[in-house]
């Protein structure tokens, strides 16, 4: 068990080091930085790799919402969910500390949003509370499916993390603009912490419940509608 949990923890640590350290940190950058695009293949190729390197250990989750969903579908054991979820946030904490250190070494640094998710006058475009959470729950609910559909038993063996990295690029490029894109509250709780003004973890609870409902309901779809193993 302690395996998974170090699993875990590597990758979420990697999610969001990866995802939110493009955003932070090159998606501006004069010049050549990446912009929305970037960003969002920037976390889906996160997901894909780690899929990839530690999936066999812990089933690479990397995401509360993604641990309950699958729990609900039958396909996480219910004693998983909890240390999960500590090592995933843990895994998140830690990966938004280093990218602080790293951020904060360039000469007239201000963490600002620290690609924090938001919403209301902290949403990228603007967008108010009811619309964040349903793009947050409808989202996550389509990603649960696609993770439940393309680990299924009589899905092509070996292109799942490609599936999955694909469909949380395509979520970043729909939800960037609304959210900044969370669909893991884990995600969303490494760098709340390290936004200014402290606004980041005043709204965190959404992108734990939104996330976490549309997993739900994800599961249990699946388990009324899909085909079990």
């Amino acid at each position: 068990m302690f395996k998974k949990w170090i699993a875990e923890f590597i990758g979420t640590f990697w999610l969001v080091f990866g995802g939110c350290g493009s955003a932070v940190i090159a998606a501006a950058f004069p010049d050549v930085g990446i912009g929305l695009l970037g960003v969002s293949f920037a976390f889906g190729l996160t997901v894909l790799t780690m899929a990839y390197t530690v999936g066999g250990i812990s089933g690479g989750h990397f995401n509360p919402a993604v641990t309950i969903g699958l729990a609900v579908g039958k396909r996480c054991p219910g004693s998983d969910i909890i240390p999960y979820i500590i090592s995933q946030v843990l895994g998140a904490i830690a990966a938004a500390a280093v990218l602080y250190l790293i951020a904060s070494g360039k000469t007239g640094f201000t963490a600002g949003g620290f690609a924090a998710n938001g919403y209301g006058e902290h949403s990228p475009g603007g967008y108010g509370l009811a619309s964040a959470f349903i793009a947050e729950a409808v989202l996550t609910f389509f990603f649960l499916l696609i993770i439940l559909g393309s680990t299924h038993g009589r899905a092509p063996t070996g292109f799942a993390p490609i599936s999955i990295g694909l469909a949380l690029t395509l979520i970043h490029l729909i939800s960037i603009p609304i959210t900044n894109t969370s669909v893991n509250p884990a995600r969303s709780t490494g760098p709340a912490f390290f936004a200014e003004g402290g606004w980041a973890l005043g709204q965190l609870w959404l992108f734990w419940v939104a996330p976490i409902i549309g997993a739900v309901i994800a599961g249990l779809v699946w388990n009324a509608f899909g085909e079990h193993d």
